[in-house]
Protein backbone atom coordinates (compact mmCIF):
# COMPACT_ATOMS: atom_id res chain seq x y z
CA UNK A 1 0.00 0.00 0.00
CA UNK A 2 1.45 3.25 -0.81
CA UNK A 3 1.82 5.35 2.50
CA UNK A 4 0.36 8.87 1.47
CA UNK A 5 2.43 12.17 1.48
CA UNK A 6 0.25 13.65 4.70
CA UNK A 7 2.23 10.94 6.96
CA UNK A 8 6.05 11.68 5.76
CA UNK A 9 5.08 15.49 5.94
CA UNK A 10 4.18 14.78 9.82
CA UNK A 11 7.60 12.81 10.38
CA UNK A 12 9.67 15.10 9.14
CA UNK A 13 10.41 16.88 12.21
CA UNK A 14 10.98 13.96 14.03
CA UNK A 15 13.54 12.25 11.29
CA UNK A 16 15.77 15.47 11.87
CA UNK A 17 14.56 17.16 8.85
CA UNK A 18 14.18 20.59 10.25
CA UNK A 19 17.65 20.75 12.13
CA UNK A 20 19.28 19.41 9.16
CA UNK A 21 17.59 22.48 6.46
CA UNK A 22 19.52 24.82 8.97
CA UNK A 23 19.62 28.38 6.77
CA UNK A 24 23.07 27.88 5.26
CA UNK A 25 21.88 24.56 3.11
CA UNK A 26 21.78 24.77 -0.31
CA UNK A 27 18.09 24.67 -2.21
CA UNK A 28 17.99 22.60 -5.65
CA UNK A 29 14.96 22.56 -7.08
CA UNK A 30 15.70 20.03 -10.69
CA UNK A 31 13.56 20.51 -13.60
CA UNK A 32 13.58 17.20 -15.98
CA UNK A 33 14.57 19.16 -18.85
CA UNK A 34 18.22 19.02 -17.70
CA UNK A 35 18.46 22.70 -15.83
CA UNK A 36 18.06 23.19 -12.34
CA UNK A 37 17.37 26.49 -9.87
CA UNK A 38 19.92 26.57 -7.05
CA UNK A 39 19.43 28.68 -3.96
CA UNK A 40 21.76 28.80 -1.43
CA UNK A 41 23.40 31.41 1.37
CA UNK A 42 27.00 33.39 0.54
CA UNK A 43 27.88 35.48 3.84
CA UNK A 44 28.47 39.13 2.68
CA UNK A 45 30.79 41.83 4.96
CA UNK A 46 29.19 44.81 3.52
CA UNK A 47 30.09 48.52 3.52
CA UNK A 48 27.39 51.02 2.95
CA UNK A 49 27.84 52.00 -0.48
CA UNK A 50 29.27 50.16 -3.26
CA UNK A 51 31.25 47.10 -2.44
CA UNK A 52 33.45 44.69 -4.75
CA UNK A 53 32.54 41.16 -4.24
CA UNK A 54 33.66 37.93 -5.75
CA UNK A 55 31.50 34.63 -5.55
CA UNK A 56 33.13 31.42 -7.46
CA UNK A 57 30.82 28.67 -4.91
CA UNK A 58 28.66 28.69 -8.99
CA UNK A 59 28.51 25.76 -10.95
CA UNK A 60 30.21 25.68 -14.54
CA UNK A 61 26.98 25.82 -16.09
CA UNK A 62 25.78 28.77 -14.29
CA UNK A 63 23.14 31.33 -16.52
CA UNK A 64 24.66 34.75 -15.29
CA UNK A 65 21.77 36.43 -16.00
CA UNK A 66 19.51 34.55 -13.95
CA UNK A 67 21.31 35.87 -10.83
CA UNK A 68 19.24 36.80 -7.93
CA UNK A 69 20.93 38.34 -4.89
CA UNK A 70 18.91 39.54 -1.69
CA UNK A 71 18.79 39.95 1.79
CA UNK A 72 15.87 37.03 2.93
CA UNK A 73 15.69 38.93 6.52
CA UNK A 74 14.16 41.94 4.31
CA UNK A 75 16.62 44.29 6.65
CA UNK A 76 19.45 45.40 3.89
CA UNK A 77 18.56 46.87 0.61
CA UNK A 78 20.76 45.08 -1.97
CA UNK A 79 21.15 46.00 -5.90
CA UNK A 80 24.00 44.44 -8.57
CA UNK A 81 25.11 47.95 -9.82
CA UNK A 82 27.87 45.58 -12.22
CA UNK A 83 28.25 41.94 -12.37
CA UNK A 84 31.37 40.05 -14.29
CA UNK A 85 31.25 36.20 -14.92
CA UNK A 86 34.73 35.60 -15.12
CA UNK A 87 35.28 31.88 -17.35
CA UNK A 88 39.40 32.25 -17.35
CA UNK A 89 40.36 29.65 -14.45
CA UNK A 90 43.76 28.99 -14.38
CA UNK A 91 44.95 26.42 -16.98
CA UNK A 92 48.82 25.90 -18.54
CA UNK A 93 46.93 27.88 -21.83
CA UNK A 94 45.67 30.65 -19.92
CA UNK A 95 48.68 30.63 -18.29
CA UNK A 96 50.87 30.76 -21.21
CA UNK A 97 48.88 33.31 -22.96
CA UNK A 98 49.31 35.36 -19.75
CA UNK A 99 53.18 34.97 -20.30
CA UNK A 100 53.07 35.62 -24.09
CA UNK A 101 56.16 37.78 -25.14
CA UNK A 102 57.78 37.01 -21.24
CA UNK A 103 60.33 34.19 -19.88
CA UNK A 104 59.49 31.36 -18.29
CA UNK A 105 61.09 28.08 -17.51
CA UNK A 106 60.58 24.72 -18.39
CA UNK A 107 61.74 21.30 -17.10
CA UNK A 108 62.78 19.15 -19.97
CA UNK A 109 63.81 15.58 -18.23
CA UNK A 110 64.12 16.10 -14.57
CA UNK A 111 66.36 17.81 -13.02
CA UNK A 112 66.95 19.58 -16.23
CA UNK A 113 65.51 23.23 -16.75
CA UNK A 114 65.90 25.45 -19.46
CA UNK A 115 63.93 29.11 -20.24
CA UNK A 116 62.67 30.44 -23.28
CA UNK A 117 60.38 33.07 -24.40
CA UNK A 118 56.73 32.14 -24.79
CA UNK A 119 55.94 33.68 -28.01
CA UNK A 120 52.55 32.14 -29.16
CA UNK A 121 50.27 30.32 -26.82
CA UNK A 122 48.61 28.29 -29.31
CA UNK A 123 45.77 25.89 -28.40
CA UNK A 124 42.48 24.96 -30.23
CA UNK A 125 39.44 27.04 -30.54
CA UNK A 126 37.58 26.56 -27.66
CA UNK A 127 33.42 25.13 -28.58
CA UNK A 128 34.99 24.12 -32.15
CA UNK A 129 34.17 27.10 -34.50
CA UNK A 130 33.26 28.77 -31.68
CA UNK A 131 33.33 30.31 -27.99
CA UNK A 132 32.44 28.30 -24.94
CA UNK A 133 30.76 29.66 -21.95
CA UNK A 134 32.19 33.28 -23.10
CA UNK A 135 35.73 32.38 -23.31
CA UNK A 136 37.72 31.91 -26.73
CA UNK A 137 40.55 30.16 -27.43
CA UNK A 138 42.64 30.62 -30.76
CA UNK A 139 43.72 27.81 -32.94
CA UNK A 140 47.64 27.37 -34.13
CA UNK A 141 51.02 25.92 -32.55
CA UNK A 142 52.74 26.77 -29.53
CA UNK A 143 55.79 28.73 -30.45
CA UNK A 144 58.83 29.35 -28.18
CA UNK A 145 61.92 30.86 -28.36
CA UNK A 146 65.05 29.40 -26.90
CA UNK A 147 68.52 30.25 -27.43
CA UNK A 148 67.69 32.93 -30.11
CA UNK A 149 65.71 29.84 -32.18
CA UNK A 150 62.55 29.54 -32.36
CA UNK A 151 60.31 25.71 -32.17
CA UNK A 152 56.66 24.57 -32.32
CA UNK A 153 55.40 22.98 -29.55
CA UNK A 154 56.51 22.86 -25.43
CA UNK A 155 60.24 22.04 -24.89
CA UNK A 156 59.02 20.31 -22.26
CA UNK A 157 56.52 21.26 -18.45
CA UNK A 158 56.27 24.93 -18.08
CA UNK A 159 56.90 26.18 -15.04
CA UNK A 160 55.01 29.43 -13.61
CA UNK A 161 55.76 31.80 -11.25
CA UNK A 162 53.52 32.34 -8.55
CA UNK A 163 49.38 32.94 -9.57
CA UNK A 164 49.02 36.44 -9.62
CA UNK A 165 45.89 37.47 -7.47
CA UNK A 166 43.89 38.35 -10.81
CA UNK A 167 44.23 34.25 -11.69
CA UNK A 168 40.87 32.57 -10.90
CA UNK A 169 41.37 28.76 -9.60
CA UNK A 170 37.54 28.38 -10.67
CA UNK A 171 35.01 30.45 -12.35
CA UNK A 172 33.63 33.84 -10.83
CA UNK A 173 30.82 36.02 -10.39
CA UNK A 174 32.60 39.73 -9.43
CA UNK A 175 29.81 41.52 -8.30
CA UNK A 176 29.82 45.67 -7.52
CA UNK A 177 27.01 45.83 -4.69
CA UNK A 178 25.00 48.50 -3.63
CA UNK A 179 24.38 48.58 -0.02
CA UNK A 180 21.93 50.69 2.13
CA UNK A 181 24.10 49.88 5.58
CA UNK A 182 26.95 48.59 6.57
CA UNK A 183 26.05 44.54 7.47
CA UNK A 184 27.19 41.43 8.07
CA UNK A 185 24.80 39.22 6.19
CA UNK A 186 24.06 35.78 4.55
CA UNK A 187 22.70 36.79 1.64
CA UNK A 188 20.07 34.55 -0.33
CA UNK A 189 21.78 33.84 -3.94
CA UNK A 190 19.59 31.97 -6.63
CA UNK A 191 20.26 31.16 -10.44
CA UNK A 192 19.42 28.63 -13.30
CA UNK A 193 22.41 26.50 -13.95
CA UNK A 194 22.22 23.94 -16.81
CA UNK A 195 24.07 20.33 -16.11
CA UNK A 196 21.66 18.86 -13.76
CA UNK A 197 18.69 16.40 -14.66
CA UNK A 198 16.50 13.81 -13.02
CA UNK A 199 13.84 11.27 -14.38
CA UNK A 200 11.37 8.97 -13.31
CA UNK A 201 11.50 5.12 -13.73
CA UNK A 202 8.98 2.57 -12.96
CA UNK A 203 9.59 -1.48 -11.79
CA UNK A 204 6.36 -3.34 -13.05
CA UNK A 205 6.39 -6.89 -10.86
CA UNK A 206 3.44 -9.41 -11.61
CA UNK A 207 3.13 -12.65 -9.96
CA UNK A 208 3.61 -16.41 -11.88
CA UNK A 209 -0.41 -16.16 -12.23
CA UNK A 210 -3.02 -13.27 -12.19
CA UNK A 211 -2.65 -9.47 -12.90
CA UNK A 212 -2.34 -7.52 -9.46
CA UNK A 213 1.02 -6.46 -9.66
CA UNK A 214 3.55 -4.55 -7.76
CA UNK A 215 4.57 -1.07 -8.85
CA UNK A 216 8.06 0.49 -7.57
CA UNK A 217 8.52 4.03 -8.74
CA UNK A 218 12.75 5.51 -8.68
CA UNK A 219 13.89 8.75 -8.58
CA UNK A 220 17.38 9.25 -10.51
CA UNK A 221 18.99 12.23 -10.51
CA UNK A 222 22.22 13.31 -12.24
CA UNK A 223 24.82 16.21 -11.58
CA UNK A 224 27.49 17.19 -14.20
CA UNK A 225 26.90 20.65 -12.93
CA UNK A 226 30.79 21.16 -12.09
CA UNK A 227 29.87 21.70 -8.43
CA UNK A 228 28.62 19.71 -5.40
CA UNK A 229 26.17 20.40 -2.86
CA UNK A 230 26.31 19.53 0.39
CA UNK A 231 23.18 18.38 2.66
CA UNK A 232 20.99 20.12 0.14
CA UNK A 233 17.41 20.24 0.44
CA UNK A 234 16.39 18.66 -2.69
CA UNK A 235 13.14 19.17 -4.56
CA UNK A 236 11.90 17.59 -8.53
CA UNK A 237 9.61 19.33 -10.70
CA UNK A 238 7.79 17.66 -13.06
CA UNK A 239 5.82 18.96 -16.33
CA UNK A 240 6.72 20.50 -19.73
CA UNK A 241 7.99 23.96 -18.24
CA UNK A 242 8.72 26.04 -21.16
CA UNK A 243 12.37 27.08 -21.31
CA UNK A 244 15.33 27.99 -24.07
CA UNK A 245 17.54 24.79 -23.50
CA UNK A 246 21.17 25.21 -22.83
CA UNK A 247 23.74 22.70 -24.25
CA UNK A 248 22.46 19.28 -23.74
CA UNK A 249 24.60 17.08 -22.14
CA UNK A 250 24.47 12.88 -22.16
CA UNK A 251 22.24 11.52 -20.17
CA UNK A 252 22.97 8.03 -18.06
CA UNK A 253 20.12 5.52 -18.50
CA UNK A 254 18.26 5.16 -14.80
CA UNK A 255 19.08 1.84 -13.14
CA UNK A 256 16.51 -0.94 -12.40
CA UNK A 257 15.22 -1.63 -8.97
CA UNK A 258 16.75 -4.01 -6.27
CA UNK A 259 14.81 -6.89 -5.06
CA UNK A 260 12.38 -7.45 -2.04
CA UNK A 261 9.51 -9.12 -1.76
CA UNK A 262 7.25 -7.00 1.04
CA UNK A 263 6.56 -4.19 -0.55
CA UNK A 264 3.34 -2.81 2.14
CA UNK A 265 5.50 -1.51 4.91
CA UNK A 266 7.92 0.67 2.69
CA UNK A 267 7.60 4.70 3.44
CA UNK A 268 8.04 6.56 0.09
CA UNK A 269 11.34 8.78 0.46
CA UNK A 270 9.54 11.86 -1.48
CA UNK A 271 5.69 13.89 -1.03
CA UNK A 272 4.20 15.13 -3.60
CA UNK A 273 2.14 18.16 -4.25
CA UNK A 274 0.72 20.49 -7.49
CA UNK A 275 2.28 24.02 -7.36
CA UNK A 276 0.89 26.32 -10.66
CA UNK A 277 0.12 24.04 -13.48
CA UNK A 278 3.26 21.48 -12.97
CA UNK A 279 3.52 18.77 -9.88
CA UNK A 280 6.77 19.19 -7.22
CA UNK A 281 8.32 16.31 -5.28
CA UNK A 282 10.24 16.87 -2.38
CA UNK A 283 13.01 14.39 -1.55
CA UNK A 284 12.44 13.67 2.40
CA UNK A 285 15.66 14.38 3.56
CA UNK A 286 18.48 16.40 2.41
CA UNK A 287 21.36 15.19 0.48
CA UNK A 288 25.05 15.56 -0.65
CA UNK A 289 24.95 15.15 -4.61
CA UNK A 290 28.08 15.11 -5.64
CA UNK A 291 29.40 16.33 -9.12
CA UNK A 292 29.50 14.03 -11.80
CA UNK A 293 27.19 11.32 -9.59
CA UNK A 294 24.34 9.31 -10.51
CA UNK A 295 21.67 9.00 -7.78
CA UNK A 296 18.67 7.03 -7.27
CA UNK A 297 16.11 7.48 -4.95
CA UNK A 298 12.61 5.65 -4.91
CA UNK A 299 9.99 7.27 -4.28
CA UNK A 300 6.93 5.43 -4.98
CA UNK A 301 5.71 1.74 -3.60
CA UNK A 302 2.27 -0.01 -5.05
CA UNK A 303 1.45 -4.05 -4.16
CA UNK A 304 -1.58 -5.27 -5.24
CA UNK A 305 -2.08 -2.91 -7.70
CA UNK A 306 -5.06 -4.36 -10.24
CA UNK A 307 -4.10 -4.10 -13.69
CA UNK A 308 -5.50 -6.03 -17.23
CA UNK A 309 -3.30 -7.68 -20.17
CA UNK A 310 -5.05 -6.49 -23.02
CA UNK A 311 -4.47 -7.70 -26.81
CA UNK A 312 -5.06 -4.84 -29.27
CA UNK A 313 -4.82 -5.47 -33.21
CA UNK A 314 -4.17 -2.42 -34.72
CA UNK A 315 -3.95 -3.98 -39.21
CA UNK A 316 -3.15 -0.34 -40.74
CA UNK A 317 -1.89 2.75 -39.72
CA UNK A 318 -2.26 5.92 -42.41
CA UNK A 319 1.62 7.24 -42.66
CA UNK A 320 1.68 10.46 -40.53
CA UNK A 321 2.33 12.44 -43.66
CA UNK A 322 -1.12 11.22 -45.07
CA UNK A 323 -3.23 12.09 -42.94
CA UNK A 324 -5.47 14.75 -43.29
CA UNK A 325 -4.86 14.57 -47.33
CA UNK A 326 -8.24 13.60 -48.24
CA UNK A 327 -7.39 14.03 -51.82
CA UNK A 328 -4.57 11.86 -52.05
CA UNK A 329 -6.61 8.84 -50.16
CA UNK A 330 -9.25 9.28 -53.22
CA UNK A 331 -6.63 9.16 -55.76
CA UNK A 332 -4.87 6.03 -54.31
CA UNK A 333 -7.13 3.13 -54.22
CA UNK A 334 -4.41 1.12 -52.07
CA UNK A 335 -4.10 3.18 -49.62
CA UNK A 336 -4.76 0.34 -46.60
CA UNK A 337 -4.08 -2.05 -48.17
CA UNK A 338 -0.47 -2.76 -46.04
CA UNK A 339 -1.25 -5.60 -43.29
CA UNK A 340 -0.23 -5.51 -40.35
CA UNK A 341 0.62 -9.18 -38.86
CA UNK A 342 1.22 -8.08 -35.09
CA UNK A 343 -0.80 -8.17 -32.16
CA UNK A 344 0.34 -5.77 -29.27
CA UNK A 345 0.14 -6.90 -25.83
CA UNK A 346 -0.85 -3.74 -23.64
CA UNK A 347 -0.65 -3.83 -19.75
CA UNK A 348 -3.40 -0.99 -18.16
CA UNK A 349 -4.11 0.18 -14.98
CA UNK A 350 -5.62 2.84 -13.08
CA UNK A 351 -3.63 5.60 -11.28
CA UNK A 352 -6.10 5.61 -8.26
CA UNK A 353 -5.55 5.52 -4.70
CA UNK A 354 -8.37 2.75 -4.56
CA UNK A 355 -6.06 0.76 -6.73
CA UNK A 356 -3.26 1.59 -4.11
CA UNK A 357 -1.53 4.57 -6.23
CA UNK A 358 -2.72 7.99 -6.52
CA UNK A 359 0.07 10.44 -6.99
CA UNK A 360 0.71 12.07 -10.42
CA UNK A 361 3.43 9.63 -12.09
CA UNK A 362 6.09 12.09 -13.77
CA UNK A 363 7.26 10.51 -17.26
CA UNK A 364 9.78 7.90 -17.25
CA UNK A 365 10.61 4.17 -18.73
CA UNK A 366 8.28 1.32 -17.35
CA UNK A 367 10.08 -1.79 -16.58
CA UNK A 368 7.70 -4.85 -16.71
CA UNK A 369 8.52 -8.31 -14.94
CA UNK A 370 7.10 -11.52 -14.57
CA UNK A 371 8.18 -13.89 -11.74
CA UNK A 372 8.23 -17.77 -12.77
CA UNK A 373 7.65 -20.78 -11.32
CA UNK A 374 10.79 -20.73 -9.39
CA UNK A 375 10.15 -17.44 -7.79
CA UNK A 376 12.77 -16.28 -10.29
CA UNK A 377 11.73 -12.65 -12.37
CA UNK A 378 11.92 -12.29 -16.15
CA UNK A 379 11.57 -9.35 -17.50
CA UNK A 380 8.68 -9.11 -20.23
CA UNK A 381 8.89 -5.74 -22.05
CA UNK A 382 9.27 -1.40 -21.19
CA UNK A 383 7.55 1.22 -22.75
CA UNK A 384 7.64 4.93 -21.97
CA UNK A 385 4.70 6.53 -19.99
CA UNK A 386 3.70 10.14 -20.60
CA UNK A 387 3.32 12.77 -17.43
CA UNK A 388 0.47 10.73 -15.94
CA UNK A 389 -2.31 12.82 -12.99
CA UNK A 390 -3.73 10.67 -10.20
CA UNK A 391 -7.02 8.99 -11.31
CA UNK A 392 -6.21 8.38 -15.11
CA UNK A 393 -5.82 5.06 -16.91
CA UNK A 394 -2.10 4.28 -17.47
CA UNK A 395 -1.80 1.87 -21.28
CA UNK A 396 1.46 0.59 -22.03
CA UNK A 397 2.96 -1.10 -24.85
CA UNK A 398 5.05 -3.61 -24.03
CA UNK A 399 5.64 -5.92 -27.12
CA UNK A 400 4.40 -8.31 -29.33
CA UNK A 401 2.28 -11.58 -28.48
CA UNK A 402 4.15 -15.28 -29.91
CA UNK A 403 0.97 -17.27 -29.98
CA UNK A 404 -1.87 -14.48 -31.28
CA UNK A 405 -1.37 -14.11 -35.17
CA UNK A 406 -3.82 -11.94 -37.58
CA UNK A 407 -4.07 -11.24 -40.78
CA UNK A 408 -6.32 -8.27 -42.76
CA UNK A 409 -7.30 -8.23 -46.18
CA UNK A 410 -9.16 -5.89 -48.12
CA UNK A 411 -11.92 -8.13 -50.10
CA UNK A 412 -13.86 -5.35 -51.87
CA UNK A 413 -13.53 -2.00 -52.80
CA UNK A 414 -15.45 0.24 -55.61
CA UNK A 415 -15.24 4.29 -56.50
CA UNK A 416 -18.53 6.05 -58.03
CA UNK A 417 -16.99 9.69 -58.42
CA UNK A 418 -20.08 10.39 -60.64
CA UNK A 419 -22.19 9.50 -56.93
CA UNK A 420 -19.66 10.67 -55.08
CA UNK A 421 -19.38 7.75 -52.97
CA UNK A 422 -16.35 4.81 -52.17
CA UNK A 423 -17.67 1.27 -50.70
CA UNK A 424 -14.86 -0.45 -49.17
CA UNK A 425 -14.67 -4.20 -47.51
CA UNK A 426 -12.26 -6.13 -44.95
CA UNK A 427 -11.81 -9.35 -43.71
CA UNK A 428 -9.67 -9.60 -40.46
CA UNK A 429 -8.52 -13.04 -39.36
CA UNK A 430 -7.57 -14.28 -35.80
CA UNK A 431 -5.83 -17.25 -34.80
CA UNK A 432 -5.35 -18.17 -31.50
CA UNK A 433 -2.29 -20.67 -30.44
CA UNK A 434 -2.50 -20.27 -27.16
CA UNK A 435 -4.19 -23.17 -24.66
CA UNK A 436 -6.79 -20.14 -22.94
CA UNK A 437 -9.24 -18.20 -25.01
CA UNK A 438 -8.27 -14.33 -25.35
CA UNK A 439 -9.95 -11.57 -26.55
CA UNK A 440 -8.72 -9.15 -28.84
CA UNK A 441 -9.56 -5.16 -29.75
CA UNK A 442 -9.69 -4.87 -33.37
CA UNK A 443 -9.13 -1.34 -33.73
CA UNK A 444 -9.87 -0.19 -37.72
CA UNK A 445 -9.31 3.33 -38.73
CA UNK A 446 -11.78 4.85 -41.47
CA UNK A 447 -9.35 7.42 -43.46
CA UNK A 448 -10.62 8.28 -46.79
CA UNK A 449 -13.06 11.15 -45.78
CA UNK A 450 -14.93 12.49 -43.12
CA UNK A 451 -18.25 10.87 -44.04
CA UNK A 452 -18.75 7.63 -42.88
CA UNK A 453 -21.40 4.27 -42.42
CA UNK A 454 -20.62 1.03 -41.30
CA UNK A 455 -22.98 -0.95 -43.90
CA UNK A 456 -22.20 -4.20 -42.72
CA UNK A 457 -20.76 -6.17 -40.06
CA UNK A 458 -19.41 -9.16 -38.52
CA UNK A 459 -19.40 -7.89 -34.65
CA UNK A 460 -20.25 -5.34 -32.44
CA UNK A 461 -18.30 -2.00 -32.53
CA UNK A 462 -17.28 1.18 -30.39
CA UNK A 463 -17.25 4.51 -32.05
CA UNK A 464 -13.65 5.59 -30.42
CA UNK A 465 -13.33 8.81 -32.18
CA UNK A 466 -14.71 10.58 -35.72
CA UNK A 467 -12.43 8.17 -37.72
CA UNK A 468 -11.61 4.94 -35.46
CA UNK A 469 -13.81 1.78 -34.59
CA UNK A 470 -13.23 -0.59 -32.19
CA UNK A 471 -14.14 -4.56 -32.34
CA UNK A 472 -13.67 -7.06 -29.50
CA UNK A 473 -13.20 -10.37 -30.64
CA UNK A 474 -13.18 -13.40 -28.66
CA UNK A 475 -11.04 -16.40 -29.92
CA UNK A 476 -11.12 -19.52 -28.41
CA UNK A 477 -8.08 -22.06 -27.74
CA UNK A 478 -6.09 -22.90 -30.45
CA UNK A 479 -9.22 -21.24 -32.35
CA UNK A 480 -9.79 -18.72 -34.89
CA UNK A 481 -12.26 -15.78 -35.19
CA UNK A 482 -13.51 -13.54 -38.21
CA UNK A 483 -13.91 -9.98 -38.37
CA UNK A 484 -15.72 -8.68 -41.06
CA UNK A 485 -17.04 -4.95 -42.38
CA UNK A 486 -18.13 -2.86 -44.91
CA UNK A 487 -18.20 1.13 -45.00
CA UNK A 488 -19.67 3.49 -47.51
CA UNK A 489 -18.08 6.73 -47.66
CA UNK A 490 -19.40 10.06 -49.01
CA UNK A 491 -17.92 13.73 -50.06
Amino acid sequence: MLRRCAVICLLLCTAGWCQQNSASAPSLTIYNQNFALVREFVPLQLNAGVNQLSFDGATSFVEPDSVVLRDPSGRVRLSILEQNYRTDVASQLNLLRAYEGKDIEFQTAPGQIVRGRVIRAGGAMYGGNGCYNGNCGYSGETIVEIDGKIQFGLPGTPIFPALQNEALLKPALNWMLQSDRAAQLDAEISYITGGMSWEASYNVVAPENGDLVDIIGWITLQNHSGHTFENARLQLMAGEVNKVQMQELARAAPMSANGGNDLTYIQPAATEKAFDEYHLYTLARPSTVENGETKQVEFLRGAGVPSKRIYVYEGYMLPENLRGNWEYQFQQPNVGMTSNKQVYIMREFRNSVADHLGIPLPKGRMRFYRRDTDGSLQFVGENIISHTPKDELVRVYTGNAFDITAERTRTDFHVDSGQRHIDESYQIKLRNHKKDAVAVQVVEHMYRCDNWAITSKSLGYVKKDSHTVEFTAKIPPDGEQVVTYSVHYTW
